[in-house]
């Protein structure tokens, strides 16, 4: 077991690189997947001290219900934002710095909410507090700050914390 440790210090980003690899090249053929294979094999070996902790899954149910519901949510904001460009004129959509109160402190967790607010359109992750207890964001269309606000720490931040503490 320690031999395929040292081999795949972490599996699940190889088998993510070695995806990754197959996708960008559109092919699966036998010198695609050997050049995948070393890379799936090489990236993280090399990336090893990039990683502050090792991360244990206690809740994968959680993280695949996150995954779909931030797929979701990408779908429906690309969407928003496009109906809003297309509609501006006769309604302008309601940009504003947003404060959330943060209660996830993880910095792996911080870190994936971040990468979360950078792919859903109309959200930009602004600033993060010096003692990481709230996060600014600026929003493309907010109707009810409030309502925002609990939305965002239920769908985003509920689950990571779940996920990482």
């Amino acid at each position: 077991m320690t031999i395929l440790r040292k081999l795949l210090p972490a599996p699940l980003s190889s088998v993510a690189v070695l995806a990754l690899w197959l996708v960008l090249a559109r092919s699966t053929s036998p010198g695609q997947v050997l050049l995948g294979l070393a890379l799936a094999v090489g990236v993280p070996r090399l990336t090893a001290s990039f990683r502050p902790t090792s991360v244990r899954v206690q809740r994968p149910f959680v993280v695949v219900r996150f995954i779909l519901t931030v797929g979701r949510d990408v779908l429906l904001s690309n969407v928003e934002v496009a109906w809003g460009l297309l509609t501006w004129r006769w309604h302008k959509p309601r940009s504003r710095f947003v404060t959330v109160p943060l209660e996830l402190r993880d910095p792996l967790g911080l870190a994936a909410l971040a990468m979360v607010t950078t792919v859903v359109p109309g959200t930009v992750w602004s600033e993060l507090a010096l003692a990481r207890s709230a996060l600014l964001l600026h929003v493309w269309d907010v109707q009810d700050e409030s309502v925002f606000v609990a939305r965002f720490k239920a769908r985003y931040e509920k689950p990571l914390r779940e996920i990482f503490e």
